[in-house]
């Protein structure tokens, strides 16, 4: 266990935790986007920024990123952070005008405009990447990613074609802090948009109950990982014994 202080109050941790789980595990809010207890810390949204002191020198970290130690000091509502947060609120509501998260966070934060060129062809996108990290550390199948490079940055599939290898499990939509991806089952059919595709996956009907429950791809791919026959996926998880 490690000793420092978090907004004057000394705290507890285990090592290897970073910044922001000890924050919250102590009713600390540092606010997050591109932060999940599932998958790694990427360090994307920069709305997580503290700032501690550690050995006579005072910065900025990534407190998602930035471990903590035996005497640190954490301020997470300095004049400094906060003015920073909302720099990058105003880059964020000028990435993404019609996010109506965005907009909620600006508000909270006394950011009613921005600046910066609004960008015309907005997704709400904010390439916080949780959704590529989902699919790649949770899933296992890597179906999206992040493509190009600097203002060209984009959340596409390969080519931005259907993708093989996507099961239409939906974890990306469920992680997406912004809604920026979203998943519909209409009949017996799956809908799954992105900023910049979408697909559509047959979903399987249970023999007992006759309800849709889950695309017919996602259930092959567990049977294969898994090692189950795909007659034990013949009934929906509720009519199941």
């Amino acid at each position: 266990m490690v000793t420092l202080t978090i907004d004057e109050r000394q705290v507890q941790a285990e090592e290897g935790k970073v910044i922001l789980e000890v924050a919250r595990e102590n009713n600390i809010d540092i606010p997050a986007l591109c932060y999940h207890e599932s998958v790694a810390s990427y360090g994307a949204c920069r709305r997580w920024l503290a700032e501690m002191i550690t050995h006579g020198r005072e910065r900025l970290v990534a407190s998602c990123l930035y471990p903590v130690e035996e005497g640190l000091i954490v301020k997470t509502n300095s004049e400094r952070v906060i003015s920073i947060r909302r720099m990058v609120m105003e880059l964020l509501l000028a990435r993404c005008p019609d996010s109506e998260v965005i907009q909620d966070l600006a508000k909270q934060m006394g950011v009613e405009r921005t600046v910066f060129k609004l960008d015309e062809d907005n997704k709400k996108c904010i390439l916080c990447a949780l959704c590529v990290r989902a699919c790649q550390e949770v899933v296992g199948v890597s179906a999206i990613s992040l493509v190009n490079r600097g203002v060209d940055r984009q959340m596409a599939t390969p080519f931005y074609a259907d993708s093989d290898v996507c099961i239409g499990c939906g974890s990306c939509a469920y992680i997406c802090p912004t809604n920026a991806i979203t998943l519909e089952d209409i009949g017996d059919t799956r809908f799954i948009k992105w900023p910049n595709s979408q697909m559509e996956f047959k979903l399987k009907k249970c023999k007992s109950c006759g309800n849709y429950w889950a695309p017919q791809r996602q259930i092959e791919y567990i049977a294969k990982i898994s090692g189950v026959a795909l007659e034990e996926f013949d009934n929906c998880p509720d009519c199941r014994e």
